[in-house]
Parts: C-alpha cells; sequence; structure tokens
C-alpha cells in the first residue's frame, strides 16, 4: 500500500506545471501563438483618427502662437506710441532744453531694448509658424497614402520641403515672395525699431555737439543699416533651417 501512494505521488511531481521543461514548452506555445506586427497594425479609420488628432493639435499651437505674438506687437506699439507722444508733450513744457534731451534718449532707449525682444520673438515665431507648417504637411502626405484620391482636392502641398512649404503658404500658381516678405510682421517690427534707433543715434549726436544736418544724416545712416543688419540676420537663419533639414517627403524624390 505504501509503495503504491509513493508511485502516486511522483506521477503527480511530474505533471505538475512547475517542471521547467513544460513551463518553456507552453512558453514557446504562446510566443507561436502571438500575432506578429504586421497582423496587429491599426485599421486605417484608427490611423487616420491619431492624424486628425494630431493636425488639430499643431492648428490650435499655430493660432495660440500667432495670437500671442499680435498681443505682444500691440503692446510694443502702443508703447512706442505713447512715448513719442509723451516726448512731445514734455518738449513742449519743458522748452527742449538739455533735460528734455537726457528724458528722450533714456525713454528712447527703453522703448527700443522692448522693441527688440518684440522682434527677437517675433522672429522665433515665424521660424515655429515654419515648422507647423511641415509638421502639417507630412500629416497631409500620409493622408494621401490612405487615401490617393484626395490630392486633386488638396491646394496646401502634401510635401514637407522648401518648395512644399512655399505652396503652403502662397497656394496660388504665382508666388510674390519679396512681396510676402516686405508684409510680413517681422519687416513691420524691423522697420519700427529702425526708426526709433534712428531717433536715438541722432539725439546722441545732437547731445555730443552735432550740426542738425550731420545729426540727421547720422540718424538716417543708422536706421538703415540696422534694417540692413537684421534682414541679413533673418535671411541667413532662413538658409541655414533648409542646410539642416532633411525632409521625409521631398517634392522630387532623389533615387
Amino acid at each position: 500500500m505504501g509503495t503504491w501512494l509513493q508511485r502516486k505521488d511522483n506521477r503527480r511531481k511530474s505533471e505538475s506545471p512547475q517542471n521547467p521543461a513544460v513551463d518553456q514548452a507552453g512558453s514557446d506555445r504562446a510566443e507561436a501563438m502571438a500575432p506578429s506586427a504586421a497582423e496587429a497594425e491599426l485599421p486605417p479609420s484608427v490611423r487616420a483618427q491619431l492624424l486628425a488628432t494630431e493636425h488639430w493639435g499643431l492648428i490650435a499651437l499655430r493660432s495660440t502662437t500667432q495670437a500671442e505674438v499680435l498681443t505682444r506687437i500691440s503692446i510694443f506699439l502702443t508703447l512706442t506710441s505713447a512715448g513719442l507722444v509723451s516726448l512731445a508733450l514734455a518738449g513742449q513744457a519743458m522748452k527742449f532744453d538739455d533735460t528734455f534731451v537726457l528724458l528722450a534718449i533714456v525713454i528712447l532707449v527703453v522703448v527700443i531694448i522692448v522693441g527688440q525682444l518684440t522682434q527677437i520673438r517675433v522672429m522665433n515665431v515665424g521660424f515655429e509658424d515654419l515648422s507647423c507648417v511641415l509638421a502639417m504637411n507630412r500629416l497631409r502626405a500620409a493622408y494621401a497614402a490612405m487615401d490617393p484620391g484626395i490630392v486633386p482636392y488638396l491646394m496646401a502641398s502634401r510635401f514637407d520641403d522648401q518648395a512644399g512649404s512655399q505652396q503652403t503658404y502662397y497656394m496660388l500658381p504665382r508666388r510674390a515672395t519679396g512681396g510676402h516678405v516686405a508684409g510680413s510682421s517681422m519687416v513691420l517690427i524691423i522697420v519700427v525699431n529702425s526708426a526709433l534707433a534712428g531717433l536715438l543715434f541722432a539725439g546722441v549726436s545732437a547731445t555730443l555737439g552735432a550740426s542738425a544736418g550731420f545729426s540727421l544724416a547720422f540718424g538716417l545712416v543708422a536706421g538703415v543699416l540696422y534694417v540692413a543688419g537684421w534682414m541679413w540676420v533673418g535671411g541667413r537663419r532662413y538658409v541655414r533651417v533648409w542646410r539642416f533639414y532633411t525632409p521625409r517627403f521631398p517634392s522630387h524624390p532623389i533615387d
């Protein structure tokens, strides 16, 4: 009887799932039954929903950034007009004496500092907006890959390169790049800051005893150099973007 019970206990241990060989065989069967990467791929409807969520996120980011920079531009222009009006009123009250010249220089310096900070932010927002446009172009490439029939109805580009960004910005066949740049907020702020810089340099020159004609010419040259310098900086940054950026969906693929 005891021998029979011992044999039965040994048989139960051999059939126990804690046996390493049994565990390894079960793991192998589970891995074999797991779906492959191709079988686990999301359906097109889910992919379209995920892409649309990303698209709306980029639109919200672009709208928020534009609203923020327009508010900063409004604050700067309000401060500029208030400063110039204050100088006109103070000049009449102070008879445009030496104290007024010192006051004018201080106010212009403060306004120019605020204008310079606003200009840097406007320039940064321009490149942030470009990145959003390229990202949305890339999403359109995904839409076109899922449904090629929508391509004739897209006015914005589905290519995330320089030509694609220009098409999204302009959309119309004839593109006036110079007019687009000249009408931008960045150029507006640069021109306003150049005028303030010219006034400041002319005022400092007059304070140092220069003639009115020389001070006017000096201020004019300073304003022109300010515009030229910052336009060169902006153009150089734009060129560097395309030099180090690699599009994933170029307009003319390179084999």
